[in-house]
């Protein structure tokens, strides 16, 4: 057996759920056989225990860090790989400050980072962020031709960009005939922290679900939750669908809650219902009918519009009525899904970067000569300087029940005052 001490090592940073599975996945994917250190950036929306173990990979160790500590761990500095699979922000506070700490050092490890799932947001923004990473992994040749344009656009090697795919792309293919042969025909609908945000919309589209059970006794309808109430998430969650859930009467028996693994979850899905969750790419990579709803509209603030001419935009009424959306397989093909092997070439430029010998200094975009004004307040959010040093991070704000209670009120005179004291003054100035 391989020394433990002697064998290859790549360091994960995530931040939330979502990400770690990210991460993780693509840290296998790219090095299959590299002991794997994960770090876990604290914050409110860092995974809970179940949510590091559903996705099924086990870190040789583990531990919360805040950007400061990934920039002193030792561990980091020997690695081979390092895989940052944190918000934008937090990518560039990263290569800020190990640009500074490793620029006399002629061993570093390779740094690799990538979107978590469909980029259909903040494009610009988020790219212009990880310049300076050696590995940039874009899910599609939709993506990768975006990035490579905003980099050579600016100057930046354009090399780095890198078409691969989302890492959890996989499961068995849809078996048609095992829905009335081995299990009901079952409508999985993906749940979004944020998409729909309304709590009034949240309720409306569980009561959608609700009217279709009813319509459909023979089909079982499932609401997959992403977090429990007590858990963090990627996207802040203002309304669980659990509590909604509890609140809802009249539930038929063939609705119910579902946590776990979405990639488990879709081997006995027939139709993936959802507003705009990456759980419809993994649906139709595995050829399983999807459904991206449009009865909240097609919005680039529900990141549905990222959907337009896929074949699978469709309401609750048309579902209700029997549509089961395909994919178009031209889309598809051209947002990266059914390739056989979209790591090739990831692993090829790892290999030819630790080929050529010494890799070279990290060069973000962003510097401190040329960007302060615009980096100085990024760095210090996430408490590391200019100087890449620690700083004190401004202290969180954060909204007790007292504080909850006195906004609450506070908004309940407002709108009283504007709707009832505000008239009654201008009728009496009017006399």
């Amino acid at each position: 057996m391989e020394n433990a001490g002697t064998r290859q090592r790549v360091v994960v940073l995530a931040d939330s759920d979502s990400r770690w599975k990210w991460a993780a996945l693509t840290a296998r994917r790219l090095a299959p056989d590299h002991a794997l250190d994960a770090r876990f950036l604290r914050g409110d929306s860092a995974p809970s225990q179940r949510q590091i173990s559903e996705v099924g990979i086990v870190p040789d160790t583990s531990r919360s860090v805040d950007c400061a500590d990934l920039l002193e761990d030792p561990a980091c500095a020997e690695a081979d790989l390092l895989v940052l699979g944190v918000t934008g922000g937090s990518v560039m506070t990263v290569l800020h400050g190990l640009s500074l700490r490793w620029a006399d050092r002629t061993r570093r490890p390779i740094v690799v980072t990538g979107y978590v799932g469909v980029a259909y947001e903040n494009q610009v923004d988020g790219t212009m962020l990880r310049i300076g990473s050696d590995v940039v992994l874009a899910n599609s040749a939709h993506d990768a031709d975006l990035f490579r344009e905003v980099y050579a656009g600016v100057g930046a090697d354009p090399g780095a960009i890198v078409e691969s795919a989302l890492p959890y792309l996989d499961g068995a293919p849809w078996d048609p005939a095992a829905a009335g042969r081995d299990r009901p025909f079952t409508v999985c609908f993906a749940v979004q922290p944020s998409v729909p945000a309304g709590r009034g919309d949240r309720l409306s589209l569980l009561r959608r679900l609700r009217h279709h059970a009813l319509l459909h006794p023979d089909r079982e309808v499932l609401v997959k939750l992403r977090n429990r109430p007590d858990e963090g998430v990627t996207h802040v969650e203002r309304h669980s669908y659990q509590k909604l859930f509890e609140e809802l009467p009249d539930r038929p028996a063939n609705l119910s809650l579902r946590y776990g693994d979405m990639g488990e979850i879709l081997d006995r899905t027939d139709l993936l219902v959802t507003v705009s969750s990456t759980a419809a790419m993994e649906a139709v990579h595995r050829g399983i009918p999807a459904a991206i709803i449009t009865d909240y509209g097609i919005r680039e603030a529900h990141g549905n519009h990222f959907f337009v001419g896929s074949g699978l935009l469709a309401s609750f009424t048309d579902l209700d009525s029997g549509l089961v959306p395909k994919a178009d397989p031209d889309w598809a093909a051209r947002h990266g899904l059914g390739r056989t092997d979209p790591w090739e070439e990831a692993r090829a430029r790892i290999a030819r970067l630790r080929a050529a010998g010494p890799l070279p200094p990290l060069r973000p975009h962003y510097t401190a000569e040329h960007h302060a004004p615009y980096l100085e307040p990024l760095l210090r959010r996430r408490g590391v300087g200019l100087d890449g040093e620690r700083v004190r991070a401004p202290e969180p704000a954060t909204v007790g029940p007292v504080r909850r209670l006195v906004v609450r009120g506070a908004g309940g005179l407002y709108r009283m005052g504007r709707r009832r004291v505000a008239p009654a003054i201008r009728r009496l100035a009017r006399g």
